[in-house]
């Protein structure tokens, strides 16, 4: 199930939706232009790494250049490859909006940046030994779709579900498509702890559940600007 649009129209231009777009895409074209991608230096230079963070390791001399506490931000911005950047600034770009639109553009950085720091803790505390490098703006998002399933469930999102050769465009609500989301990073994560692999799915997980929580707060102390749509589930 890919999200390819949301009927979910908003009052502003979302500029720091817009902006957050902008600085990743500008830094992986940074990251394919430098030799130490090409080595995976890289990543070690700035991406999070869980037990550098926590104090277990030290990176050598060379592979240092941002304390370990800046890199749970350095490493929101960088991304492994071109396909991890495609999908997460398709889903920013689906469902940030409404959230900026709905917090204002001071109260959403704020959110961002918190739904990325927990994410990142989140999966830092999964595995505090872990000494590969952490790197997505997928925590973050993370947190925009869970706030977004709070705020506008009823919202209908147009869809592409794949049938074998065939695909079928259809239009269902954000609680079913986030949901199935979420559901899905679950699966996900068991496969990949009985087969090994790289994604930080405790990041993704992590970072839903605190965009809920956060959310719910932001709204409290924000007039909030949230459209209800009422459709045939209404």
């Amino acid at each position: 199930m890919i999200p390819l649009k949301d009927d979910n129209p908003t009052d502003g231009r979302p500029v720091v939706t817009y902006f957050l777009i902008g600085l990743c895409v500008l830094v992986f074209l940074m990251e394919l232009g430098s030799e130490s991608y090409r080595t995976g230096e890289l990543f070690y230079l700035y991406g999070l790494i869980p037990s550098v963070l926590m104090g277990h390791n030290q990176l050598p001399q060379d592979l240092y250049a941002l304390p370990a506490y800046l890199t749970i931000f350095s490493s929101m911005f960088m991304h492994g490859g071109f396909m991890h950047l495609i999908g997460n600034m398709l889903y920013m770009w689906i469902f940030a909006d409404n959230i900026e639109d709905a917090l204002g553009q001071k109260k959403f950085i704020i959110f961002y940046l918190l739904s990325g720091v927990g994410a990142a803790m989140a999966q830092v505390l999964m595995d505090t030994s872990s000494q590969v490098p952490m790197v997505g703006a997928s925590g973050a998002i993370g947190g925009v779709l869970g706030a977004y399933l709070i705020n506008h469930p009823n919202a209908r999102v147009l869809v592409l579900i794949p049938f074998g050769f065939f695909s079928q465009l259809i239009k269902i609500r954000a609680l079913y498509v986030l949901g199935f989301w979420f559901v899905l990073q679950f699966i996900n994560s068991s496969m990949m702890s009985s087969q090994g692999g790289g994604v930080a799915y405790a990041a993704h997980i992590g970072g839903f559940i605190i965009g809920m929580v956060l959310i719910l707060f932001f709204n409290k102390t924000t007039k909030r600007k949230t459209k209800i749509f009422k459709g045939p589930w209404s």
